[in-house]
C-alpha cells in the first residue's frame, strides 16, 4: 500500500474493530483527522495490536498518532498480558506517609506503563492526570492527590520514567 502524503489534522477518532476494515482506512484518511484513540473493544492480543498499530502507522505520511488510556486502576484499557496498574490516587496515600517512596513508584509507573505501550509501537497515553482530586466521581483515584504540591511532586517522577 502507497502512503498517502498529507499534514496530520486536529481530530483523534476512535475506530470499531481489531483491525482496519475499509470504512476505517477511508476514515484515517480524512484531512481533519491526525490519530486514533484505542478502546479495550480494539484489543484482543499483544500480537494482534501491535499489528494495529502498524496499519494505522503506514496509512499516511507523516503518520498518524496512536494514543490510549492507560493510566491504572479502572482506566487501564490493555489488560490481559499487561502489569496490573493500580489507581495513582494510591501513591497519593503513600506520599501522605513517605514522599520519597511515592516518588520512586510514580516512577516505576509511569516507566512500566511507557515501556508496555511503546513496545507495540503506541505512540501516546493519555496519562497520568494531573487534576487534582476535588471530589469529582470522573477524576476520583484517577488523580495522585487533592494536594497540588503532591500531584506536581508525583507528576513529574511519573513522566520522568
Amino acid at each position: 500500500m502507497t502512503k498517502n502524503n498529507m499534514s496530520l489534522g486536529p481530530i483523534l477518532i476512535g475506530i470499531a474493530g481489531t483491525s482496519l476494515d475499509e470504512r476505517s482506512r477511508q476514515q484515517l484518511l480524512h484531512p481533519a483527522v491526525g490519530g486514533v484513540v484505542l478502546f479495550a473493544r480494539n484489543f484482543a492480543s499483544a500480537e494482534q495490536l501491535q499489528q494495529l498499530v502498524e496499519a494505522i502507522h503506514q496509512i499516511r505520511e507523516p503518520r498518524l498518532l496512536v494514543c490510549i488510556d492507560q493510566e491504572g486502576g479502572r482506566v487501564q484499557r490493555l489488560r490481559q498480558g499487561f502489569t496490573a496498574l493500580p489507581p495513582l490516587g494510591i501513591l497519593g496515600q503513600l506520599w501522605q506517609q513517605d514522599q520519597m517512596l511515592a516518588a520512586d513508584y510514580a516512577y516505576r509507573h509511569g516507566r512500566v506503563m511507557a515501556g508496555e505501550m511503546l513496545s507495540l509501537g503506541i505512540d501516546l497515553s493519555f496519562a497520568p492526570v494531573l487534576d487534582l482530586n476535588r471530589g469529582s466521581c470522573v477524576i476520583g483515584d484517577r488523580s495522585f492527590s487533592e494536594s497540588v504540591e503532591a500531584v506536581s511532586d508525583l507528576g513529574s517522577h511519573y513522566l520522568a520514567g
